[in-house]
């Protein structure tokens, strides 16, 4: 140092020395020491104030998240990757239906399939420093807090991604500092058990994003990219990810569709477009877009991308969604109560048991994300609908009236013929397809599924004739007996009440589906109690009086059955007797592909094969006139190997047709909702309007050709036109006595009754040989043969006939009697060959006169109205001419003279003459007959000229004729009332009498 510094020093010091020592030094030394000491005080205080402060926010963080449980990474992981994923829907190919409905559509994805633009954008605005952090942001939750506090109108929020996953998924958005406080503790946890990009893709999975096009509310990014813009989550442009970022903070605020479906106004859209340009500021200032991609951002119309709405799975599908989820309910509940330990057999039982399952079912199948595969083909489904639709001759559609029950005032709505049809395929049961209604709107039921109805007629084969033959009771051609009888106050009648076509072969029987026959052959077999069979084929609202009950054998069930029992019954037959149950539901996989269930099938024994077969051949015979279902081959255009049984029930409530060939079952229903509207019974064919629609039969037969044609068409695969039933061993054509079904002998062969047809060598064929016939003669009356009396005229006589003898009348008629005179009435195909061996029960009166016709050479004449009349003598000038038998033509050719007409009874009484008729010159009237007294007995005359007979007085017991025609030979034009004329209704039944 200098000496010029050092001095320099000197000469400071000195100064501040003397500067101390003046009194404002002393003062200024006094207070600068107090401010010191104060300002140490001050530390001291805020750091014991701090810690103070820092220990009661630690003891009431601690008591705010005392009762939250120490979560184990499990525990923590499950709940976080547990969001509601919406479950799907597909049909039997693969092809996806659409997903159930639910309140909320969710459909989870990778974060490698969402847009950087995506990912960048939720990073910019819900959490900048997502990567640095531990969970939370101290800064950001203490900036929280202060505005909390202090009510401050600015509220910026501190949620980091991973608090909002916890707040979703963990706790709930309950607005409070213990849910607050649990939030951070759990964030700060998740953080050390799940990687940065397990939560940014859990949370991109489960925010919701508000509504999409149809206006249902959406979660998770994939969902909202095609609910909003049509898009998968890695096509979103910067725009559209942008939007979609922006809406979490407020999602039905910043939405773009309302919630009935369709976009908002502008002025409502303008949030959410504010929104979105926030976003792309806040990307363009932390950096993850250029200015450049800012501007053309902003400049964006996002408008132009929304979605238009379109309908939802269960407006283009609704009976068909309906069905899959409620048996998809149905499956969940047994194994969600299997997984409780409950046996799921007690869901059948127990009402309360199953109604708790079935919540629970019905909230899995909603939200767990389940992928539900149906047997349903979309083609063939797709093409019934079609032709159902298109359908044009259901019936007369009623308007009914109804109060609101809000309002109390009157509306009117549409009630028209319902249709319900089903095809399943028969070596599987899978429900192929079904027509479900004609119109979901006016009414929700399935009625190819849900809906219960007597089947009327196609209960026969399934509860009588295959019973039948099973237990040996009959073959196919055995004799059954269609003759009236009474049981207290239970009569039934065939279609036509006047009708009785007296013994006749069994597949004869049941092509006409006379109800008589089946009702008679049913009360030979009802003690084996037969119902047992339709519930192996789970008939599931069997009563008990379904068991007793005769009038069950042609349908008049208690409760009814649905479509698809029926025809899942009938299915049996083609599957050589074992009953596959029907099903809809093929697999259920979970999220991640692994099968929650699969169908298994699991057949069921109920009738030998020799029984299904032969039952099958029988059904053919339907399809072939006079058979009930003769006119279904005119409505299809190929020729499958198909069996077939028709049905109606009284008044026409409902009208059925069922068919099979090897592979594929289908069934048809016809009919109103309500069978009974104001007391009044109401049905498909009502009086006063049978010229102006077609008959019932006629319906189902039409629309049960165009199913089949339209099936063949779109999947000739399933339906296998070319297959043909298979012949089993145990099946015989055996020879039988057609009157008895016993072996043919000597008599039988003579008198040609001998007949050939299928038995199940199992369990019977004719062995014992006929005992029946004897030899007879037969009179006529009335078309029906009778054994002659002693004072019977010998010309009305047919010597060197057939006769049956007693004891064979008594076994046919049985315990239910019945005329014997009606078991080979004129319209049975043995009636030439065979007398009943009845005695007419004549009175001792003569027969009532006729009057007498002439037109040109012809004379003719009515009936006489005695009962007991065999035939007419024709006289001529008091000389008998002619003898005209009963069943002749009531005409005569005549020349020059006067002519008279005479009724003969079967006891040879005359009835008095008619009116004379004359050709020529006329002559006096009195006495023409004098000379031949009424007692006498006369012989056989040959007519001169006699006119060829038309049987005219026969009835061909045809069921197939519904017109009034009282000869009943077909040929009167009236044909019951079908509207087109094509046809003559089938024959079918009048059910739902019980048995008394």
């Amino acid at each position: 140092m200098t000496e010029h510094k050092k001095n320099r020093i000197d000469q400071l010091e000195e100064k501040y020395e003397s500067f101390q020592q003046t009194k404002w030094a002393k003062r200024m030394r006094i207070t600068s020491g107090v401010f010191w000491n104060l300002f140490i005080v001050m530390i001291i205080f805020g750091l014991t104030f701090t810690v103070f402060a820092a220990s009661v926010g630690a003891g009431y963080f601690a008591s705010l998240v005392e009762k939250e449980p120490l979560r184990t990474k499990k525990e923590m992981r499950d709940a976080i990757f547990n969001y509601e994923e919406t479950s799907e829907l597909y049909f039997a190919d693969g092809v996806y239906i659409g997903k159930v409905n639910a309140d909320l559509e969710r459909k989870e994805t990778k974060l490698e399939n969402v847009s950087k633009y995506v990912i960048d954008a939720v990073l910019a605005t819900e959490d900048e420093y997502f990567e640095e952090h531990n969970g939370i942001v101290p800064k950001a939750v203490f900036r929280g807090i202060f505005q909390d506090v202090s009510n401050s109108a600015s509220q910026t929020g501190g949620s980091t991604l991973t608090q909002q996953l916890i707040k979703n998924q963990v706790l709930t958005n309950e607005i409070s500092y213990e849910r607050k406080a649990k939030e951070i503790l759990l964030a700060m946890r998740l953080e050390h058990f799940m990687k940065k990009n397990e939560i940014l893709e859990a949370y991109l999975n489960i925010i919701p994003y508000g509504r999409n096009a149809n206006g249902q509310n959406i979660a998770g990014i994939e969902t909202a990219a095609g609910g909003i813009f049509n898009k998968k989550a890695s096509e979103l442009n910067l725009p559209q990810a942008a939007f979609i970022a922006g809406i979490p903070q407020a999602p039905f605020a910043y939405t773009p569709f309302k919630s009935g479906g369709g976009v908002k106004e502008a002025e409502y859209l303008k949030p959410g477009i504010n929104r979105m340009q926030t976003v792309l500021f806040r990307m363009k200032e932390t950096g993850y877009i250029t200015e450049a991609q800012y501007n053309e951002a902003i400049a964006y119309d996002i408008t132009k991308d929304f979605r238009d709405p379109e309908k939802r799975a269960n407006e283009r599908y609704p009976y068909l969604t309906q069905e899959i989820q409620n048996r998809t309910v149905e499956i969940l509940a047994r194994i969600l109560a299997e997984k409780d330990g409950v046996d799921p057999e007690r869901l059948d039982k127990e009402k309360k048991l199953s109604e708790k399952y079935a919540i629970l079912a019905t909230r899995s199948m909603k939200n767990d994300g389940y992928r539900i595969f149906s047997t349903v083909n979309q083609k063939l489904f797709d093409r019934m609908n079609e032709v159902a639709n298109s359908f044009n001759h259901y019936g007369f559609t009623y308007t009914r009236e109804r109060k609101d029950p809000e309002t109390g005032e009157v509306e009117y709505y549409e009630d028209p013929v319902q249709v319900g049809a089903i095809m399943i395929e028969n070596h599987t049961g899978r429900i192929l397809s079904f027509v479900g209604g004609r119109d979901f709107e006016l009414t929700n039921v399935n009625h190819a599924t849900q809906a219960y109805r007597q089947n009327g007629s196609s209960m026969k084969p399934l509860l009588v004739y295959a019973p039948a033959i099973e237990y040996g009771v009959i073959g196919a051609g055995s004799p059954v007996v269609d003759v009236k009888f009474r049981v207290g106050g239970w009569a039934p009648s065939n279609y036509l009440a006047s009708q009785e076509m007296g013994i006749i072969p069994a597949r004869e029987a049941l092509a006409r589906s006379l109800n008589l026959a089946t009702a008679r052959l049913y009360r030979d077999i009802i003690d084996r109690r037969p119902a047992e069979f339709l519930e192996k084929m789970k008939f599931s609202k069997l009563q008990p009086g379904d068991y007793e009950n005769y009038s069950a054998s042609y349908g008049g069930m208690a409760v009814g059955v649905s479509v698809e029992e029926n025809t899942n019954a009938f299915s049996t037959f083609a599957n050589d007797g074992q009953f596959i149950e029907s099903y809809m539901i093929e697999k259920i996989e979970d999220m991640s592909g692994n099968i929650v269930y699969e169908h298994k099938v699991e057949p069921v024994d109920v009738f030998s094969p020799q029984t299904a077969y032969i039952i099958t051949d029988m059904l053919r015979d339907v399809l072939k006139a006079p058979g009930t279902g003769s006119q279904v081959p005119k409505y299809m255009n190929f020729r499958p190997d198909l069996a077939l049984k028709t049905g109606t029930t009284d008044f026409y409530g409902d009208a059925w047709i069922v068919g099979y060939n090897p592979n594929v079952s289908l069934g048809v229903w016809l009919g109103y909702k309500d069978k009974m509207v104001n007391g009044q019974k109401r049905g498909l064919f009502p009086r006063g309007l049978q010229s102006k629609t077609l008959h019932p039969t006629t319906r189902t037969s039409m629309l049960f050709g165009r199913f089949m044609n339209a099936a063949n068409e779109v999947t000739p695969e399933l339906v296998g036109a070319g297959d043909r039933f298979k012949w089993p061993e145990g099946v015989v054509t055996r020879s039988f006595c057609g009157i008895s079904g016993m072996a043919p002998s000597a008599g039988c062969s003579t008198a040609g009754l001998v007949r050939s047809d299928l038995f199940n060598a199992k369990v019977m064929v004719p062995n014992k040989a006929d005992d029946s016939i004897t030899s007879s003669s037969s009179v006529s009356v009335k078309g029906v043969r009778y054994q002659p009396l002693p004072s019977t005229p010998a010309e009305f006589i047919t010597a060197g006939g057939v006769g049956v003898n007693k004891a064979f009348i008594d076994r046919m008629l049985g315990p239910w009697k019945g005329n014997p005179a009606r078991l080979f009435p004129a319209n049975s195909r043995f009636s030439t060959h065979v007398v009943s061996g009845s005695v007419f029960n004549a009175d001792s009166a003569p027969p009532a006169a006729v009057s007498v016709a002439v037109n040109g050479a012809t004379m003719t004449w009515g009936h006489s109205a005695s009962n007991d009349v065999i035939g007419y003598y024709v006289y001529e000038g008091g000389r008998k001419i002619a003898t005209i038998r009963d069943g002749s033509a009531h005409s005569y050719t005549i020349g020059a003279g006067s002519y008279t007409v005479r009724a003969v009874d079967i006891t040879g009484l005359l009835s008095a003459p008619s009116n004379v008729v004359t050709i020529g010159a006329t002559e006096p009237n009195q006495g023409l007959e004098k000379s031949e007294p009424e007692t006498q007995q006369p012989g056989t005359t040959t007519p001169t000229k006699p006119t060829p007979p038309n049987n005219g007085d026969s009835n061909n017991g045809n069921g197939e004729n519904a017109g009034n025609n009282n000869n009943g030979n077909g040929n009167n034009n009236s044909n019951g009332g079908n509207g087109n004329n094509d046809t003559s209704p089938p024959a079918d039944e009048e059910n739902g009498k019980t048995k008394q």
